[in-house]
């Protein structure tokens, strides 16, 4: 059975990775691409700005929840000099390999599978994850991760690495700009299948030179969470 098989088959229809109160009619695509011709870089450069263009993106779209982004080219991280130092085009982080979704400051975080806890950590650079939280699981002789983002910090308060958590579990809240990498609140949710020795954090944004890799050993979060 091919991974992304595998990966479809653990779940049978939409599996909230928040607060379970939302349900899918409650979900609208956001597009963040570089070719999206609403949006600035003005817009990027503070969490408030981009707030607010979600704000009128969900008037506009009606619907409670934003979400998208996996294999998108993105100018969001022009500002961060965490993706953007390197010289070249083709090195720059600009490719995001998670799904994130846009929900209210505080909204829970679900664990979308049991598992138990691999790591956890505050990636506090600028325009980094922020509080981290990174589950394992072990169904049949296939081990993968699943990686929550852009955390409030007191979500990783007396947490233990091999804890373990059930499907649907709240192990987590959204944090704001202040503490989630200075962002407007959402979750970056992801797929691993191999950590490669990393702990509590694992690129979540790729150069085109390394995309296809990163593609490759992080599936589409949707084979799990089924929002499209």
């Amino acid at each position: 059975m091919s991974r992304h098989n595998f990966l479809a088959g653990l779940t049978t229809g939409f599996t909230p990775v928040i607060d379970a109160g939302f349900s899918l009619p409650d979900y609208r695509h956001v597009d963040l691409s570089v070719n999206n011709p609403e949006l600035s870089q003005a817009h990027f450069n503070s969490p408030e700005a981009f707030q607010e263009y979600l704000d009128y993106f969900m008037r506009k779209r009606g619907g409670k929840i934003t979400y998208g982004g996996y294999n998108e080219h993105r100018g969001l991280y022009r500002r961060s000099d965490l993706f953007s130092s390197a010289e070249e085009e083709d090195l720059i982080r600009n490719r995001h390999i998670g799904l994130d979704i846009w929900a209210p400051l505080g909204t829970n975080v679900l664990a979308v599978l049991d598992g138990k806890i691999h790591s956890f950590r505050d990636n506090d650079n600028f325009g980094d994850y922020g509080p981290t939280i990174i589950l394992e699981h072990q169904i049949e002789d296939r081990k993968f991760y699943t990686l929550y983002g852009h955390l409030e910090k007191r979500s990783l308060e007396n947490l233990k690495e091999g804890q373990k958590v059930k499907q649907g579990e709240q192990i987590a809240t959204l944090g704001g700009a202040l503490e989630n990498g200075s962002y407007a609140p959402h979750l970056h949710f992801q797929i691993i299948l191999n950590m490669q020795g990393k702990k509590g954090d694992y690129p979540g944004v790729a150069a085109k030179k390394d995309l296809d890799f990163y593609l490759d050993n992080c599936p589409d979060p949707n084979l799990l969470l089924k929002i499209y």
